[in-house]
């Protein structure tokens, strides 16, 4: 069984360097892998230091690596409804050039470069596919999209096919619209059935994990907190943390000592609010990482001589579900008694503590406006539940 290994996190935080010297590491190990972006703004050819295409283009022995193309992506993947689109904002007085444009929706042009991890998946060619992807809130989006196809496969799209085959033909003679042809139903059930296949294949906790790259800053890890409780409410196992550029210990300027200060203080919140994810560290680097090389030296300091194909952490951190009317939060918290527990609410952030460790869990809109009243350990869980919204 393969590997999908997907990073990350605020924009400018390494993500693409750390993906790029994780595929390095896995290729060495012996595992064939392609990295692959999904970020427009792509910068992998820069961290490999060699041009790369829209299909995966060989780097090394047992590499590849891929830089999708919105274009080519969109003509693969949605060209014939897209077609369909811009004749009918054609026929609504739109300008083709204009047309051609908006009948892209927002986001297809990310979620065809996703499409591309199923098919490098699939295709037997390769044993780990590493992905990395578009900053968090872009990223969350297209992964919880997925969840959503399966609806308009069973509701929608059999209804919409009735409608058009019966009143289609006269819509047509009357007015001249384009009314969507059967080509076009295939290709947008096409389209949703590959949405519910990457969405099975990425919420396989067997397969597929989810990783937080985040630097040693306020903002960097507030909405990579944020970021880990919506991937865990949509079930995505995220099995670690890499915590970048960290300043070295030994500083003796002022200027850059009280640097190090702050970012010792966002470390240790950082162990704190994603607990118990192992945290994977990389330094500030003298020299920008490009080349094989760079990227062999920063796998280095992350992954030492450990196979970075590895789950980490098996299982969902943090779940919600509804039971008899509640809401209970579940937290993995191995090793740790209910006499040791208390628990601090302010707003939507909940803090757990046990003994003189603390913990920082940002609840999700679901539990908004709901009070934390009673916990108990479930085996290695900790169940807190909520009382209904006030």
């Amino acid at each position: 069984m393969g590997r999908i290994i997907l990073y990350t996190g605020k924009g400018g935080v390494g993500k693409t360097t750390v993906s790029a010297a994780t595929a390095v590491r896995a290729a060495e190990l012996g595992h064939r892998t392609v990295v692959l972006s999904t970020d427009a703004a792509h910068s992998l050819a820069d961290s490999f230091d060699t041009p790369l295409g829209p299909e995966p283009t060989p780097v090394a022995e047992n590499l590849w690596a891929q830089e999708s193309d919105v274009y080519f992506n969109i003509k693969h993947f949605w060209g014939i409804v897209q077609e369909w689109l811009t004749a009918l904002l054609v026929w609504q007085g739109m300008r083709e050039i204009d047309a051609d444009e908006v009948a892209v929706l927002p986001g297809m042009d990310e979620l065809a470069s996703l499409f591309w991890v199923t098919r490098n998946y699939q295709s037997g060619q390769f044993d780990t596919v590493i992905v990395d992807c578009a900053p968090t809130g872009q990223a969350l989006s297209l992964l919880s999209f997925p969840e959503a196809a399966r609806w308009w496969i069973d509701k929608v799209l059999p209804v919409e096919r009735r409608i058009a085959k019966i009143a289609g033909p006269v819509v047509r003679g009357l007015t001249g619209m384009p009314v969507p042809k059967k080509e076009v139903f295939d290709a947008a059930e096409d389209l949703m059935a590959r949405l519910a296949e990457l969405h099975d294949l990425l919420s396989d906790r067997d397969v597929s994990t989810v990783r937080l790259v985040v630097n040693p800053e306020k903002m960097v890890v507030k909405e990579a907190q944020r970021s880990f409780t919506y991937l865990n409410l949509y079930g995505y196992v995220t099995d670690a943390v890499v915590c970048n550029r960290l300043l070295p210990n030994q500083i003796e300027d002022d200027y850059f000592s009280r640097w190090h200060e702050a970012q010792q203080r966002y470390r240790r919140q950082i162990d704190e609010a994603f607990s118990p994810l192992p945290v994977l560290t990389a330094p500030l680097l003298e020299h920008e990482v490009v080349g094989m090389e760079g990227l062999r030296q920063m796998a280095d300091h992350l992954f030492g001589g450990a196979d970075p194909t590895r789950i980490y952490y098996p299982a969902v951190a943090q779940e919600v579900r509804a039971l008899d009317g509640e809401y209970v939060l579940s937290l993995g918290m191995p090793f740790v008694e209910r006499k040791d527990v208390s628990l601090a609410q302010r707003g939507d952030e909940l803090t757990i503590r046990v003994g003189d460790y603390k913990r920082q869990v940002l609840l999700p809109r679901a539990l908004a406006g709901r009070r934390a009243v009673s916990a108990k350990m479930d085996g290695e869980r900790l169940a807190i539940a909520f009382t209904k919204a006030e």
